[in-house]
């Protein structure tokens, strides 16, 4: 039972490819997928980061990374999140 359900749901997905989004702009997707999944996943990443920094600073201070370790794991997704203009994906990584 459980194996023809996961083929109709694939049969079902894998024809759902061919609709076609011409209607709005791109531009309009883009900000709309901006600002539904990518911007809150940079805040959990932004989140996320600024916790294993703080577990990883008595080894960052103790090599003399801190600054290179902040900039990965809080400041470049906290400016993706922030400062990077609506529907713009080309600076995130």
């Amino acid at each position: 039972m459980k194996i023809k359900l996961l083929t109709v749901i694939c049969v079902c997905l894998v024809s759902l490819g061919g609709i076609s989004t011409s209607r709005a702009s791109q531009d309009s997707l883009d900000v709309v997928g901006d600002v539904a999944l990518a911007r809150p996943g940079c805040f959990l990443a932004t989140i996320f980061g600024s916790v294993v920094f703080v577990v990883a600073l008595p080894f960052a201070a103790a090599s003399g990374s801190v600054k290179a370790t902040a900039d990965t794991l809080v400041v470049a997704p906290a400016k993706a999140t922030f400062t990077r203009p609506l529907g713009d994906f080309s600076s995130l990584p």
